[in-house]
């Protein structure tokens, strides 16, 4: 099976905002009395701000309404949002922009596959704005990962089958979605761990076509 597309989660695989949205929750948190560590932090990666909301509050002895945790999650975005004014393409992450130049040499298709909704602008602020063919993200998705949706909807404006997609994921949720979603995937940072992912690195640094090439003809 050839390769025509390769699908990227944004934070974690492209960039890292991940400090900023712990320092975003734990503001959140303190505020409403809520205990909230890093350890907790790392149970909301790929996790949609609404669910990762439900999982912060599960420590909490307070009864929030609907409307309630509305409020808090619009607060805890804007506190994120302001701390992204901070990057810059300096904070682009190693070895992804050799590897997307790489692929469009190849004419292999590339394309985002995130649950942020603040993905264009997070892409604006790195200078990547104009760098996919396809975007994915949270606001055009209704179920966020381990569901395949935003895999399936950047095949689709893609107009790839998803058998010829490889995934780059940095959480385990986001390699469970590009294999419930009939792809390959590749595990880099935190899912450098994943055992179901077909290939795993630490960072994109030595990643190249022929190693992804590889990972698409692995028989699932």
């Amino acid at each position: 099976m050839k390769i025509s597309a390769v699908i990227f989660d944004l934070d974690g695989v492209i960039v890292s905002t991940d400090e900023f949205h712990y320092q975003a929750w734990k503001q959140i948190s303190d505020q409403e009395k809520m205990y909230f560590n890093r350890e907790i932090n790392e149970r909301l990666r790929g996790v949609s701000r609404m669910e990762s909301l439900e999982i912060i509050l599960s420590h909490s002895d307070k009864n929030y309404s609907e409307k309630d945790k509305q409020l808090l999650a619009q607060r805890k975005n804007e506190v994120y949002c302001a701390l992204l004014n901070k990057l810059s393409p300096n904070d682009i992450l190693p070895g992804v922009i050799n590897l997307l130049l790489s692929l469009k040499a190849r004419d292999i298709k590339i394309a985002i596959g995130s649950s942020s909704k603040n993905t264009p602008f997070i892409l604006e602020q790195i200078g990547l704005a104009f760098s996919f063919n396809a975007i994915a993200d949270g606001n055009s998705i209704t179920n966020s990962k381990p569901d395949p949706e935003v895999f399936l909807l950047a095949a689709e404006k893609l107009g790839v089958a998803p058998e010829e997609c490889v995934v780059i994921e940095d959480a385990q949720a986001g390699i469970d979605a590009a294999i419930a979603a009939g792809m390959k995937a590749v595990g880099v940072g935190t899912a450098a761990s994943c055992v179901n992912a077909q290939l795993t690195l630490k960072d994109l640094s030595n990643l190249n076509i022929d190693q992804l090439i590889e990972v698409n003809e692995i028989r699932s």
